[in-house]
């Protein structure tokens, strides 16, 4: 195929994460779009779900490396001999990387990056030497890139300050959050008892369990749910922070009723069939389970995070917001939206702009697969 129907997708799969997920649900929509895509894998760890891509068509290409800086030669070796029309980089690391072999390959392939990422919230506590170490390479190299994609509107503003960018170089496109094969998913029956017609209502949290999620202070809440009406939580995801989760619930006289079944295969069928499903988050980019849960219809609580919230949720019409790590306002709000749920045709409408097929026409047009006459319309949401 002409070089300027070709799209290479650089990425690093370090497990079953919510950057290498989104990208996944884009790239049979750009290839569906007749764009040839090669996918550019650094494989940190196993990534099983390169199986969908089998007879897709797409080219997958290990590049034989397990970290993001060793890509660099390879990446040069195909960009010379491919010369793709354009390279889509997901994440900082692999930006960083397209760059330096853009400059060593001497190709004039169309550069985006993608992050998801409220960088300034993320790094909040680190040591100034650590901050440092991850914002300047932004500042020096971000400006060879020809459009960073955020996933939201804080995440774009925190780049534009950290990357000191001018606006126009950041596009906000939504996450291809909601999939055909999403909505099939949430069709099979939950393989969790609690989960079976009851009257007590389950609440449902979604995450990996570290410091980011907090699910400490969904606990703590729903101890305080669970003292004025019988109900039950969920929360699924695995990490390090597992045994204090657990001793937590425990401490609190709740352990019977808190479960953390750990990766679900299929997630969607618990968020559909959750009478809440509630976002404790520290900080986020946008994110996707909140997004995914009003899709389903499910009603939803989240953090008033850095970022991605307020603007999912448009400033609380569709589910209220409450201060970080606040439990007595979390528990309120979770009372609150389980005796007085909004109706679930108007939760889905409100997750509508983030569908696989308006994501991808999108990227297509920052990449330059598409023209809308105006670059001007690469700047709006």
């Amino acid at each position: 195929m002409d070089r300027g129907q070709r799209l290479a997708v650089l990425i690093s799969f370090s497990g079953a994460g919510g950057v290498e997920r989104m990208v996944m649900n884009l790239l049979p929509a750009f290839s569906q779009a007749g764009v040839a895509v090669d996918l550019l894998a650094i494989l940190r760890k196993p990534a099983p779900e390169l199986v969908r891509l089998n007879g897709s068509g797409m080219r997958v290409l290990d590049l034989g490396v397990s970290h993001t800086a060793l890509a660099v030669p390879g990446l040069v070796r195909y960009l010379r001999t491919e010369r793709p029309f354009a390279l889509l980089a997901a994440k900082d690391r692999a930006i960083r990387a397209a760059v330096l072999a853009k400059r060593l390959s001497r190709v004039d392939t169309r550069l985006v990056g993608r992050l998801g990422t409220h960088l300034s919230a993320a790094m909040a506590n680190k040591p100034a030497l650590i901050r440092w170490a991850r914002q300047w390479p932004m500042r020096e190299m971000y400006s060879e890139v020809d459009r960073i994609v955020a996933v939201s509107e804080g995440v774009a503003g925190d780049t534009q300050k950290i990357a000191r960018l001018p606006p126009e170089k950041i596009v906000v496109i939504r996450n291809p959050v909601i999939t055909p094969e999403m909505l099939e998913k949430s069709c099979v029956p939950a393989d969790h008892p609690w989960f079976e017609p009851s009257e007590v209502p389950v609440i449902l949290g979604a995450g990996r369990l570290t410091r980011q999620k907090d699910f400490a202070t969904l606990i703590r809440a729903f101890a305080r749910v669970r003292a004025v009406i019988d109900s039950k939580l969920v929360i699924i995801g695995e990490g390090r922070s597992r045994p204090a989760l657990e001793k937590l619930a425990a401490d609190l006289g709740v352990a019977e009723a808190v479960s953390m079944p750990g990766h679900v295969a299929n997630p969607y069928a618990y968020m559909a069939r959750s009478s809440l499903f509630v976002l404790s988050s520290a900080w986020e980019g946008s994110p996707n389970v909140l997004t995914e849960a009003l899709a389903l219809g499910t009603p939803v609580v989240s953090t008033d995070c850095p970022s991605g919230p307020r603007e999912i949720l448009r400033d609380g019409c569709y589910g209220p917001l409450v201060p970080v790590g606040d439990v007595k306002r979390l528990a309120d709000a979770m009372l609150n939206t389980l005796q007085s749920p909004l109706e679930r045709e108007l939760l889905r409408e409100a997750a509508a702009e983030y569908s696989v097929e308006r994501s991808a026409a999108r990227y297509l047009e920052v990449l330059g697969f598409a023209h809308s006459g105006s670059d001007k319309t690469l700047h709006t949401t």
